[in-house]
C-alpha cells in the first residue's frame, strides 16, 4: 500500500490591521489613520512611528484593491520623462519610486518616444487608471492629452509661472550656472563659448539666462553661443566648429550637460589641445560619465534622486489636500581637472 500523500502545511495567515494594533499597542483606528496617512494632527509622531514600525516588522501590507474601491482611487503615479538613455532621469525615477513604495503607490515609467516630441496618452483613459502626474519640463509636449484628464500634474525643472499645474518642484538652476560662470570667470576665462543644448526647454532657457547675466558682470568677456542636440557627436561636431571659427580661439567651453561636455573633450583631442592646459571644459549634471573622462569633468552637480523624492511627496500633498514645499533644491558646484586657468 502507498504511503498517503501528505498534505500541504496551510499558508502563513496574512497579518491583519488588528496585529499591527496589539503590536503597537494602539486601536485599529488609529493603524487606518497612520497607514492612510491622514494621522497629522490627529496622532502624535510617536504613536506614529510605532505603528509604522510594527507594520513593518509583522510584513503588513494593507488590501489596497480594497481600499482603493472605496477611495474610488488606483494609487498609481504616472512620471513623464524625455528618455531612458539619460541616467539623470533613471535617478529621478529611483527617487520617486522610494518615496511611492513607502505610501502604497506604484509608479508607471512613460519615456516620450522621440525624446522630446508629442507622445500619445498611454492609457485608452489616463483619468480612470491614474491618480497624478509627474513630468519633466523636456517632456512637456508629451503631456497633451493627459492634461485634458484634468489630473494633477507636478512638472519638475519648469517655468513656476506656467498654468494649470498643481505644484513646481524646482533646481536652483540658475545658481547653478552662476557658480560655474564665475569659477571660470575667477581662473581668468575672459573668452568662453557656451555649447548650449537645441532642446527647447524651460531649464536650458533659464541656464542661458543667468549665464548672460553672470557674464555682463565681468567686463571684457567674450561670450559665444553655439547649440547642439544632446548627443556626443552632435557636441563633438558644434565644438570643433566654435574652436575653428575665424579670430581668436576660446579658451573654455561651458557646456549646458556632461554628454555635451563629453563632446567638446573629443573636439579637443582631435584637434590636438589639452584640457585644461590649452582648454578648461565644464559640464552639467554631475552624471556617472564626469567621472569617467579623463582628467575628470567640472560640473554642476543635480540631486536627480531628490527632485524624484519631492515630486512624489508633492503629488501626494496635492492628493492628501495639503500645500507642497515650494523652496528650489540646491545644486552645487563640483571642480575637477577640466578647469584650470587660461593659457599664458
Amino acid at each position: 500500500m502507498a504511503p498517503p500523500t501528505p498534505r500541504p502545511l496551510p499558508a502563513p495567515a496574512r497579518p491583519t490591521s488588528k496585529d499591527v494594533a496589539r503590536a503597537a499597542g494602539v486601536s485599529q483606528a488609529t493603524v487606518s489613520l497612520v497607514l492612510g496617512e491622514k494621522w497629522r494632527g490627529r496622532v502624535s509622531e510617536r504613536t506614529a512611528a510605532l505603528v509604522r514600525d510594527a507594520a513593518r516588522d509583522l510584513g503588513y501590507r494593507p488590501n489596497l484593491a480594497a481600499r482603493n474601491l472605496r477611495l474610488g482611487r488606483t494609487r498609481t503615479a504616472l512620471l513623464v520623462v524625455p528618455a531612458l538613455t539619460n541616467e539623470f532621469f533613471a535617478r529621478v525615477h529611483t527617487g520617486a519610486s522610494a518615496v511611492a513604495e513607502q505610501h502604497g503607490f506604484g509608479v508607471v515609467l512613460y519615456p516620450s518616444p522621440d525624446g522630446t516630441g508629442p507622445a500619445r496618452d498611454p492609457f485608452a483613459s489616463a483619468r480612470a487608471a491614474l491618480d497624478g502626474v509627474i513630468a519633466s519640463s523636456m517632456a512637456a509636449e508629451a503631456l497633451g492629452a493627459i492634461r485634458g484628464a484634468d489630473l494633477p500634474l507636478v512638472m519638475l525643472d519648469s517655468d513656476p509661472a506656467e498654468p494649470g499645474v498643481a505644484a513646481h518642484v524646482n533646481l536652483d538652476i540658475a545658481d547653478g550656472m552662476r557658480q560655474i560662470a564665475g569659477h571660470l570667470i575667477a581662473l581668468g576665462h575672459r573668452r568662453i563659448v557656451h555649447l548650449a543644448s537645441a532642446v527647447e526647454s524651460w531649464t536650458f532657457d533659464a541656464r542661458a539666462r543667468a549665464l548672460h547675466t553672470a557674464v555682463a558682470g565681468t567686463p571684457g568677456t567674450e561670450l559665444r553661443t553655439v547649440t547642439a542636440a544632446l548627443d556626443v557627436n552632435a557636441g563633438r561636431e558644434a565644438a570643433e566648429r566654435a574652436l575653428t571659427a575665424p579670430g581668436p580661439r576660446p579658451t573654455a567651453l561651458l557646456c549646458d550637460d556632461d554628454i555635451l561636455a563629453a563632446g567638446a573633450c573629443k573636439a579637443a583631442r582631435r584637434l590636438g589641445l589639452r584640457v585644461p592646459a590649452d582648454l578648461s571644459v565644464t559640464g552639467f549634471d554631475d552624471l556617472a560619465l564626469a567621472t569617467a573622462l579623463e582628467p575628470e569633468l567640472t560640473t554642476v552637480r543635480l540631486p536627480a534622486e531628490e527632485i524624484g523624492r519631492r515630486g512624489m511627496a508633492a503629488l501626494l500633498a496635492v492628493l492628501g489636500d495639503r500645500p507642497p514645499r515650494q523652496d528650489s533644491l540646491p545644486v552645487e558646484l563640483v571642480v575637477r581637472g577640466s578647469s584650470a586657468p587660461p593659457p599664458a
